[in-house]
């Protein structure tokens, strides 16, 4: 009999001793889109208050949060801008490092960068969509390593770009590069020295998360083939299931959620949802459908056994849904929010429509009740936003805006 794996989330380590309402990551702390701190809904005239706001360039890259410091990486012209804001005082710049950008769109589609920085021993990693993988000081903004990926690896653009948004994993900076034979590719965070590069798949569009089998550091990567579960350290194969569409224009873009021992994949294209047990070496499907949760781009988030996200194609009007986490089953169905992010605030749903919408709902299984709404943003806000220090930061192409969500403040 083969010997049962030890499984359990790694959190994401952060840069130094920092407050547990940081945002460092993409999804947040844990990379699962929670944040245990509750929001107030008492917004006066029923419009959150707005701290500060900003214009910003190009790009679906979300902001991050480590202490007071804000990093947005957007496009203007034709350069690539990793900027340090304070988010504490009025958004005020304190540093910023821009470099030139080659990357075009091949559909005339937005051409700033899609993936979202990471924060972790005060450095700054941020992944262009030209596939620049670039190490800045958090402190001073100081340029301290970078690679040409696309060069590097030989990898393709895909669709729109790269995105992956940069995980750190053990002692291993970890990429989706979608290279031949560097398809997920592990970097020194000190220097970005190669570690470790594993397999041929094709990137997509997720973004991998860190867990543990047997005490060790592990990434758990969505490729476009399927789910892949390799060593930090090392780049073993600890297992894989495939996953995607027969339909070559598709993409798996939804960041695999992980709850205990088991995996949960969603991806549109007639691909549908999938929950793998992993507790055992080799993955054992607990249920799948393409009717339960399929998710476009956004991903989803869970609480007491329920997944709360977006199903359905973008652009043919998905539905907001709950569904039995461990069954598949829908509990309730919402139509007509349009596309969007969804995060879990304490007990709260947050979402903000991909037209610029922010809702408060009842993260309830029985029904979908909103208990408030206001338009925040304008329309393509496809960016996850950060929850930090009880406020939202989010952006759509043309603005970031700080909006005070503390209760009773």
């Amino acid at each position: 009999m083969q010997r049962a794996l030890a499984f359990a989330l790694v959190l994401f380590q952060t840069p130094f001793p920092t407050p547990a309402s940081d945002w460092p990551q993409f999804l947040g702390p844990h990379r699962n889109g929670h944040s245990p701190h509750p929001i107030s809904i008492d917004w006066p005239d029923g419009q959150p208050v707005t701290v500060w706001s900003r214009n910003v360039g190009a790009g679906f890259s979300g902001p991050v949060v480590a202490g007071d410091r804000l990093i947005l990486h957007h496009r203007q012209g034709s350069e690539e801008i990793v900027e340090c804001l304070d988010a504490a005082r009025g958004g005020d710049p304190l540093w910023r490092h821009a470099q030139p950008t080659r990357y075009r769109d091949s559909f005339g589609f937005d051409e700033g960068p899609r993936a979202t920085p990471a924060v972790s021993n005060n450095r700054v990693f941020a992944f262009g969509a030209d596939g620049t993988l670039s190490a800045l000081d958090l402190t001073t903004g100081r340029l301290l390593w970078s690679v040409a990926t696309q060069d590097r690896f030989g990898a393709d653009k895909g669709f729109f770009g790269f995105a992956c948004s940069p995980l750190i994993a053990g002692e291993s900076l970890i990429l989706q590069v979608g290279g031949p034979d560097a398809g997920v590719v592990a970097f020194d965070p000190e220097t970005g020295a190669v570690r470790w590069t594993a397999t041929d798949h094709a990137a997509g569009y997720a973004s991998p998360v860190a867990a543990a089998f047997d005490n060790r550091p592990h990434a758990v990567c969505f490729t476009r083939e399927g789910l892949v579960v390799l060593d930090a350290a090392t780049g073993h194969l600890r297992t894989s299931h495939p996953w995607r569409s027969r339909q070559s224009a598709s993409v798996n873009a939804a960041t695999p959620l992980l709850l205990g021992h088991r995996a949960f994949l969603s991806a549109s294209y007639q691909t549908g949802a999938i929950l793998l047990d992993l507790h055992q070496p080799q993955p054992t499907v607990v249920w799948s459908g393409d009717d339960n949760l399929s998710c476009h781009y956004a991903s989803v988030v869970h609480r007491n056994g329920f997944l709360y996200g977006f199903h359905g194609r973008q652009e043919h009007g998905p539905s907001l849904r709950c569904i039995e986490a461990g069954t598949g089953r829908v509990r309730w169905s919402q139509d007509g929010l349009g596309s969007g992010s969804i995060l879990l605030a304490a007990d709260r749903l947050l979402i903000l429509t991909e037209r610029g919408e922010c809702l408060v709902a009842e993260a309830s299984p029985d029904r979908f009740r909103t208990l408030a709404r206001a338009q925040i943003l304008g329309a393509g806000t496809r960016a996850f936003p950060a929850l930090a220090h009880g406020r939202l930061h989010a952006r759509d192409t043309r603005r970031l805006v700080s909006l005070n969500l503390t209760p009773n403040r």
